[in-house]
């Protein structure tokens, strides 16, 4: 979802540059880390990584990495709208995936169907049919993340997951819980790090453009390209070019970009590392998705897709699509949030927690600037962050 917001600010500058390439530098230096996939940065950072196939319900294959370990209960992390799991492991020795494998735990990192590890299917092709792309967060939850689970089962014999989630991954989280109950036996906790299910106090300048959504939906499937994939390797070209310039593109890009939407923190996200986010992000993702947010925004609900009256009732059996059902989650949910984040706000999530059955913590980070992108890519996660997260995993392995 923050890179998302990212497309939306750099849509008129992306679109200059793509119609001059005289703009386009012919290679631009990057750090190692911003050139490493996963596994690359596993491997540097002293572990073994192994990457697996997991075939979903509907066709869908999903590159799933693995830092192997039989000491602990095995952990899934699950990344936000148009990310991957390289979210988890781009801050090398003070990144979640690094410090719990030296910890001792069996980390399975996820990508979504659609992000550029997971542009696969047993039929589709995603540079050619647009039916690969009709999926939102629902998917993502329903299909990918049970996949992997009862494949993690399969492959550890264990009986119980650790679920983390970020943003987006703790909407599919929800989604998974809340449709198919039966899966809460087999999560031990679910860590939720900045939730995302209710919309309703978001801040300008996403407050602003929401309600247009629909209409910018519109006038987006006027345009040649194609944009059934948002985030794809064309988009991420550009980045790198824009955002890869100096103190200029942190201005740009982070400064006007990224913090309007996430939460102001320039202290946990230094100039420096930007390279490193740009050679990761965006990883690609479906307008789907962003429509689905975008439907959440405007009924102020944490619904099914709303495909119209017609097809609604087809789909559901009533006009509108109906809400999902929280109540079903009986699993342990920790909720983490954020006193600046912008995307999971404290009230939504205060919301959330009051429908939620079994949360067993709440915390909001001490920090005062803790935003939605501190979760992920702060420099000081170690310190901050991680104090708060392996108690839990360890209380209820």
């Amino acid at each position: 979802m923050t890179t998302k917001i990212t497309c939306a600010y750099l849509t008129i500058i992306v679109n200059t540059v793509l119609s001059n390439p005289s703009l386009m530098p012919v290679s631009i230096p990057q750090p190692e880390d911003a050139t490493l996939n996963f596994t690359g940065l596993g491997q540097k950072y002293g572990h073994e990584v192994e990457e697996h196939s997991v075939v979903t319900e509907d066709g869908y294959i999903l590159t799933v990495f693995r830092i192997p370990s039989k000491r602990k209960t095995p952990v899934m992390l699950m990344h936000g709208t148009s990310d991957s799991s390289d979210s988890y492991i781009i801050r090398g020795n003070r990144s979640l995936a690094i410090y719990l494998a030296n910890e001792g735990y069996d980390v399975w990192a996820v990508n979504g169907r659609g992000n550029h590890y997971s542009r696969r299917h047993v039929k589709l092709d995603p540079d050619t049919d647009p039916e690969f792309w009709d999926f939102t967060f629902h998917e993502r939850g329903y299909y990918d993340l049970a996949a992997t689970i009862d494949y993690i089962l399969k492959i550890t014999g264990e009986n119980g997951v650790h679920s983390i989630g970020h943003s987006q991954g703790t909407t599919n989280n929800l989604v998974l819980l809340s449709s198919r109950p039966e899966y809460n036996e087999k999560v031990k906790l679910f860590t939720a790090l900045a939730p995302i299910a209710f919309l309703d106090h978001l801040v300008p300048p996403i407050s602003l453009i929401a309600p247009h959504g629909p209409a910018l939906n519109d006038l987006i499937s006027l345009l040649p390209l194609k944009l059934d994939e948002i985030g794809g390797s064309w988009e991420r070209n550009i980045y790198k070019v824009l955002c890869n310039q100096g103190i200029m593109s942190y201005f740009l890009c982070v400064l006007i970009g990224l913090f309007p939407g996430n939460g102001y923190d320039t202290k946990r996200l230094e100039p420096s590392f930007l390279p490193i986010i740009i050679g990761h992000a965006p990883a690609g993702d479906s307008k789907k998705g962003i429509l689905h947010h975008n439907q959440a925004i405007i009924s102020k609900r944490f619904a099914y897709y709303d495909y119209g009256p017609e097809k609604n009732m087809k789909l559901y059996g009533d006009v509108t699509p109906p809400d999902y059902n929280l109540k079903q989650i009986t699993a342990k949910v920790a909720l983490i949030v954020g006193k600046n984040d912008n995307l999971s706000r404290v009230q939504d999530v205060e919301h959330l927690r009051q429908l939620l059955p079994n949360v067993v913590e709440y915390h909001l980070m001490k920090q005062k600037k803790w935003n939605h992108l501190d979760f992920v890519w702060s420099n000081d996660m170690p310190e901050t962050l991680f104090p708060v997260i392996f108690p839990l995993l360890a209380k209820y392995s």
